[in-house]
C-alpha cells in the first residue's frame, strides 16, 4: 500500500481477501497490484490462508552464523533501529531487520507487540519469505525493489491481519540488496509516516555503509602509500606551506638525522636548518630538480640531492613534497652506471721478469696501505693498469676508481674537472658540479702525467692532499673527502723538474711515499714472448681467429727495443691480425719501421753498442736454437762471456729452446 491510500477502508479490503481466497479472483480495481501479484504467488505456493504462520525458524547456531556474516550491516543498522524505536515513543512498534534472504536478524520492539508477533512466529532468527508468512512487507519490498506498506487484510495469512508492516530495501554500496528494515505495528495504530520513516532510514543506512566502505578504501591506500614510502630508498618529505612537516617515511630521517615519530607536525625550519635554495623555492612556490644541498642538523651537514615539487596548482599550493638521496649513494650509483671502477687486476698483469717480479711485490705491499703511490714509467708501460690493481686490491675496492689525464684537459677546465664549481660555469644554469675528488670519495683518484698539473693547481691539489677538504670553485664551503691519491708520471726526470722549480717540491714528497717505477718492455727480458702470446690470444678470442706466429715475425718482434712499450706491442698485433688473411703471422705483416730497425735491414737509425749486442745475441739464438757454444763462435767471443753478457741484457737461455 502507497501512502497515497489513505484513508483505506478495512471492510473494502477484508471482503477482496474473503473472495480472492475463496475464489482466486478479486474485484476490487483499488486494489494495489503489487499485492495482488503477491496473493497470486502465495496461492500457488499452496499457502494455507487460514493456518499457522511462521513455520521456519532458524536453529540457534545457524542464526549465530548469519548474525557473524552480518556483522557489518547489523552494526550499522542498530543505531538506526534504535533511534526509530526512541522516536516512536518505545510504544507500539516492532523494527526489526533481515539479510537478503529475509531472516530477521536483529530486532527492537514493545514488550506487548514483541509477545504477540512471537506468537506468530514473527520474532529473531524467522524467515519473512512469502511461501512461509505469505504476503508482508519485507517480502515484497525484496521482491518489488522500493519500499512497501502491507496494511491489515493485505496479509495473505489471516493470522496477520491484525498488523501493519513497513519495509524498505538496504542496498549495498555496489547496488545489490543487502538487507531489508521492516516496522511492524498494529493495523489500527499504522499511519502512512510510518513509510516515509523506513524510507529515510534504509537510505542512512546505505549512506553510512557507503562512508565506511569509502573510509576503509582509503585507509586502505594510505597504509598501501606508508608501506610503498617506507620501502622506497629515497627520503620522502610532506610539507604544508608553513613548513609544517605532515609525513615522512623513516628513509627520510635517516638521512636528515631527525627521529620520524617527533618530527610530525612540527616545523622543519625548528629541526634543521634548510640550504637557502630550498628555502628560496618554497617561498617562490616553484619546483627545484636533482640539486646538491647541505642540510644543517645538529651543526652537522647532511649533503643531499633535493627534488622538491608543490602540491597543486601555482596559484593554490597546498604544500611541497621533497625527495631525498644523500650525495654518496647518488654518485655510488653513477660510478656503476658509468663504469667508474677498476677493471685491471695484478693477475691481468704479465710478467716473470725478476725486477718485474719485485715490481709487483713491491705493489701488491702499498695496495693495503692508505698512502699516497707515485708511478714511474716510461709511456705505454702500463702505469694506469698498476694503478688500477693497486686500488682492486686495496681495503677501497668497493669505491669508486676515478681517473684524470692531467695533460688530456685544457688548462682552463682543469680545475673545474678537479674541484667542481658552484653556480655557473660558461654561461650554463647550473648549480654546481662535483669534480673528481668528490666523486671518487671512499676510493682512488688516479692523477695521470701529474707533473703536468699548472703550478697554482699543484698547490690546490696539496691543500687538498693535507687537509683532506676540497673546496670547490666559486664556493666558499669546504666538502671533506676520503680519497686515495695514485699519482703518475712519464717524465724520465721528474725530480729534475722540482729542482728546476716546475713542479713543486712539497707536492712532488707528498706524492712521493711509496714509488713504484714500471720498467720498460725492452728491459723485460724473455717477458716480451709472454705478453706477445698473452696478447694475441685475446686479440684472437674476440676476432675469432686462430693465428700462429712465424719464426722470423717472432724473432723481428722479440729483437725490436719497443720505445711504446705494452702499448706499442698491442697496437702492431692489432694491426697484424687485421692486414692477414691467412692463420699464419708472417715478417711482411709487421709495420715497415719494426721491420727497419731490426739488424740486415737497410735503416737510418742509428741504435747503441748494447742494443747491437742484444740483437745479435738474439738472432744468433734463433738462428742455432740456443747452443751456447756454437753462439759464442759464431759470435766471436768465449762462452762465458757470452753468459754475463746474456745476463746484463736480462736475456734468458731457455728462451732460444725449440
Amino acid at each position: 500500500m502507497l501512502p497515497t491510500a489513505y484513508p483505506y477502508d478495512p471492510q473494502a479490503l477484508l471482503r477482496s481477501w474473503q473472495q480472492f481466497t475463496a475464489e482466486g479472483t478479486c474485484n476490487n480495481d483499488s486494489m494495489d497490484s503489487a499485492v495482488l501479484r503477491s496473493w497470486h504467488r502465495c496461492r500457488q505456493a499452496g499457502l494455507d490462508p487460514i493456518g499457522p504462520a511462521g513455520q521456519c525458524i532458524l536453529h540457534v547456531d545457524d542464526l549465530e552464523k548469519r548474525m557473524h556474516d552480518h556483522f557489518e550491516v547489523i552494526a550499522v543498522a542498530r543505531p538506526f533501529i534504535e533511534d526509530i524505536f526512541q522516536f516512536v515513543g518505545e510504544r507500539g512498534v516492532f523494527v526489526y531487520l533481515t539479510d537478503r534472504q529475509l531472516c530477521i536478524l536483529d530486532t527492537v520492539g514493545d514488550p506487548v507487540l514483541t509477545a504477540s508477533l512471537g506468537v506468530r512466529g514473527l520474532g529473531q532468527g524467522a524467515i519473512l519469505s512469502e511461501c512461509q508468512m505469505g504476503t508482508n512487507a519485507a517480502a515484497m519490498a525484496l521482491s518489488e525493489g522500493i519500499a512497501v506498506q502491507v496494511a491489515g487484510p493485505e496479509h495473505y495469512v489471516a493470522a496477520l491481519h491484525l498488523f501493519t508492516d513497513t519495509a524498505a530495501p538496504i542496498h549495498a554500496p555496489h547496488g545489490e540488496v543487502l538487507a531489508v528494515l521492516g516496522i511492524a505495528a498494529l493495523e489500527r495504530e499504522g499511519t502512512p509516516h510510518t513509510l516515509a520513516i523506513v524510507m529515510a532510514a534504509a537510505k542512512a543506512i546505505e549512506n553510512q555503509l557507503q562512508a565506511d566502505l569509502t573510509l576503509s578504501e582509503a585507509l586502505q591506500h594510505l597504509a598501501e602509500l606508508d608501506v610503498t614510502l617506507q620501502a622506497v630508498r629515497k627520503g620522502i618529505l610532506f610539507l604544508d606551506t608553513e613548513g609544517k612537516v605532515t609525513h615522512m617515511n623513516a628513509r627520510a630521517g635517516e638521512i636528515l638525522c631527525i627521529q620520524q615519530r617527533t618530527a610530525l607536525g612540527r616545523q622543519i625550519r625548528s629541526l634543521l636548518t634548510l640550504p637557502a635554495e630550498v628555502d628560496a623555492a618554497m617561498q617562490r612556490c616553484v619546483a627545484i630538480q636533482d640539486r646538491e644541498v647541505a642540510f644543517m642538523c645538529g651543526g652537522l651537514s647532511q649533503p643531499c640531492v633535493v627534488t622538491m615539487t608543490p602540491l597543486g596548482p601555482e596559484a593554490d599550493v597546498a604544500g611541497f613534497v621533497l625527495t631525498l638521496e644523500p650525495t654518496a649513494e647518488v654518485r655510488h650509483l653513477v660510478h656503476r652506471m658509468v663504469g667508474a671502477s677498476a677493471h685491471f687486476a695484478f693477475e691481468d698483469i704479465i710478467g716473470r721478469d725478476l725486477e718485474m717480479r719485485h715490481v709487483l711485490q713491491y705493489a701488491r705491499q702499498a695496495a693495503q696501505c692508505e698512502a699516497n703511490v707515485l708511478l714511474l714509467g716510461e709511456s705505454g708501460t702500463g702505469k694506469d693498469v698498476f694503478a688500477q690493481a693497486i686500488h682492486r686490491a686495496s681495503p677501497r675496492a668497493s669505491g669508486p676508481f676515478v681517473s684524470l689525464d692531467c695533460t688530456a684537459v685544457p688548462r682552463e677546465l682543469l680545475a673545474v674537472g678537479l674541484f667542481g664549481y658552484e653556480g655557473t660555469l660558461l654561461g650554463v644554469e647550473e648549480v654546481g658540479r662535483p669534480g673528481k675528488f668528490e666523486l671518487a670519495a671512499g676510493g682512488t683518484v688516479f692523477l695521470d702525467n701529474v707533473d703536468g698539473l699548472p703550478l697554482p693547481l699543484q698547490a690546490n691539489l696539496l691543500h687538498i692532499l693535507d687537509t683532506g677538504e676540497v673546496t670547490r670553485l666559486g664556493s666558499i664551503r669546504s666538502t671533506p673527502v676520503d680519497v686515495r691519491v695514485i699519482a703518475a708520471s712519464s717524465s724520465p726526470d721528474i725530480l729534475g723538474e722540482v729542482q728546476r722549480g716546475r713542479f713543486r717540491a712539497d707536492l712532488f714528497y707528498r706524492l712521493n711515499v711509496l714509488t713504484l717505477t714500471i720498467p720498460p718492455l725492452r728491459a723485460r727480458g724473455n717477458d716480451i714472448v709472454l705478453l706477445i702470446n698473452h696478447l694475441l690470444d685475446k686479440s684472437c678470442q674476440r676476432l675469432g681467429k686462430k693465428v700462429t706466429i712465424a719464426p722470423e715475425a717472432m724473432a723481428m718482434l722479440q729483437s725490436y727495443h719497443w720505445p711504446g712499450n705494452v702499448r706499442e706491442l698491442q697496437n702492431v698485433l692489432e694491426r697484424a691480425l687485421y692486414v692477414m688473411t691467412g692463420d699464419m703471422l708472417l715478417v711482411q705483416h709487421l709495420p715497415a719501421e719494426l721491420c727497419a730497425a731490426n739488424i740486415g735491414r737497410p735503416a737510418e737509425r742509428i741504435i747503441s753498442i748494447q742494443e747491437a749486442e742484444r740483437q745479435a745475441i738474439i738472432r744468433a739464438g734463433r738462428a742455432l736454437q740456443g747452443n751456447m757454444t756454437a753462439m759464442a763462435r759464431v759470435l766471436g767471443i768465449g762462452r762465458t762471456t757470452l753468459w754475463r753478457k746474456m745476463k746484463a741484457l736480462r736475456i734468458p737461455a731457455d728462451s732460444f729452446a725449440g
